[in-house]
């Protein structure tokens, strides 16, 4: 079975590198790293190639802005790195856009199931960037507090899973489960 890192925390608060120096240190250079953003804005493209710069060469890329759990189940090196839940959720959510909010739950809880289970029948390890999101300004908009909440179910779910779960404050890992 397989073990899963949740790495979480707020916005810019060093996760991502928190969790590609943690993959790293675990895999070195055999880690598939899936990407779940997609660069539709220039500020967005900005942010990806930073990140494709601050990542080994060695390691392979794959894009997946839906789909992820099939993602993981494709990996062939010990380590998987999924950056991030948060933006997935997102995708998952405009995705259905218009039809509700039950519908809003069940794309974002999809994604969210298909990873954890993708990631627990993976041969090693996959660290799951996503953001907190629940201890902020609440939403004024009905499709915020969808994904507010969606967010917050997914991050849940698969931290129940989850072996270790890491929140990141001001760029501070604090281990909050570790089994």
């Amino acid at each position: 079975m397989g073990r899963i890192v949740l790495v979480t925390g707020g916005a810019r608060s060093g996760k991502s590198a928190y969790a590609e120096a943690r993959a790293a240190e675990i895999g070195g250079t055999r880690v598939t790293y899936i990407a779940t953003a997609e660069a539709l804005d220039e500020e967005m493209q900005i942010r990806i190639a930073r990140h494709r710069m601050d990542r080994p060469v060695e390691w392979i890329t794959e894009e997946a802005p839906r789909g992820v759990g099939n993602a993981v189940r494709r990996a062939i090196t010990p380590v998987v790195l999924v950056d991030c839940l948060t933006v997935l959720a997102s995708n998952a959510l405009l995705a259905v856009e218009g039809e509700g909010e039950e519908a809003a739950m069940a794309a974002v809880l999809a994604e969210a199931d298909a990873l954890r289970e993708a990631a627990l029948a993976h041969h090693g390890t996959t660290l799951i960037v996503t953001n907190e999101v629940g201890m902020g300004v609440h939403p004024p908009t009905a499709l915020g507090r969808w994904y507010r909440d969606g967010l917050g179910r997914a991050n849940a779910r698969i931290a129940a899973a989850a072996g270790e779960v890491v929140l990141l404050v001001s760029g501070i890992p604090l281990k909050i489960k570790s089994m």
